[in-house]
């Protein structure tokens, strides 16, 4: 089965919806996991929520992998096969609209990818990907992709002070090997510094649990300096029990999360919170 997994030339997109010089990386065993998804799924009798959830669930067990994203020249990574949190939502979400949209198709996938992982929808290099999680809620609120909910379900004022991948360039290869990137990454940084955040603390995820909905995007706010948000994954209730589902890096695999979402937050020393984002499609 070694085909499965010989990576595809990186080649110039010559989907439509592509500009041309877009590229994309992927391997064959991706496009089979595609297929596999949409005879799975159906939009027919599910609401958007529902889609969410079953396409979460799709992704079972499927290994945790981390850094998949980091290629050169920048491209649209799609790979199915290893999921990291931040891949997990992002492929989650843009096979659900996918479906959702009615045009489920491969390309309509990628588009979809292409519009929640970068800035104004445009692949343009490192800095165009969306790395920080308060950014990438930002621009996909923009675009009518996302809302945050947080402030109206209860959350309370949050200071950010983003600045870790501008002063730690060293362990971001493509910020090392690229120096004239740093200062583009640092204004980055000050433009989500200057909004407005809310978050929900570890203590009050309770409280505030009933306002979470199932398929709700969690994001798990850092003390680390210069960070916002170190894990995310999708709301998931159970029995009248809210939890969620996530790639887990100690488990190394996706997971329905053990205990309740507020008992995770809680048994991670550097969570502050979380932050709630509902989709919006």
């Amino acid at each position: 089965m070694k085909f499965y997994y010989l990576l595809f030339v990186v080649f110039l997109c010559s989907f439509s919806t592509y500009a041309v010089e877009d590229k994309l990386y992927m391997v064959q065993q991706d496009r089979e996991i595609f297929d596999r998804y949409i005879n799975y799924i159906s939009a027919d009798d599910y609401t958007s929520q529902e889609v969410i959830m079953a396409t979460s669930m799709f992704f079972l067990n499927t290994p945790y992998v981390a850094a998949t994203l980091e290629k050169e020249p920048e491209g649209l990574v799609v790979n199915l096969r290893e999921l990291d949190c931040t891949t997990f939502v992002e492929t989650v979400l843009s096979l659900s609209k996918t479906v959702v949209d009615g045009k489920p198709s491969f390309e309509s996938f990628c588009e979809n990818l292409k519009q929640f992982r970068y800035r104004n929808s445009i692949i343009d290099g490192y800095t165009s990907r969306l790395h920080y999680t308060t950014d990438w809620i930002f621009e996909n609120t923009q675009k009518g992709l996302v809302k945050d909910v947080t402030k109206e379900i209860g959350g309370d004022p949050l200071s950010i002070d983003l600045f870790f991948m501008s002063r730690n360039a060293d362990k971001y290869k493509l910020l090392k090997d690229n120096p004239a990137l740093i200062a583009d990454m640092a204004a980055v940084e000050k433009s989500v510094n200057d909004r407005s955040h809310y978050f929900i603390s570890k203590d009050r995820i309770d409280a505030c649990g009933e306002g979470i909905k199932d398929g709700d995007m969690i994001c798990f706010v850092t003390s680390i300096a210069g960070l916002d948000v170190s894990h995310v994954g999708i709301a998931r209730w159970e029995s009248g029990r809210l939890t969620f589902v996530h790639a887990s890096s100690t488990q190394k695999k996706v997971v329905v999360q053990s205990g309740t979402l507020q008992e995770y937050a809680k048994s991670v020393s550097k969570n502050s919170g979380i932050l709630v984002v509902r989709p919006q499609f």
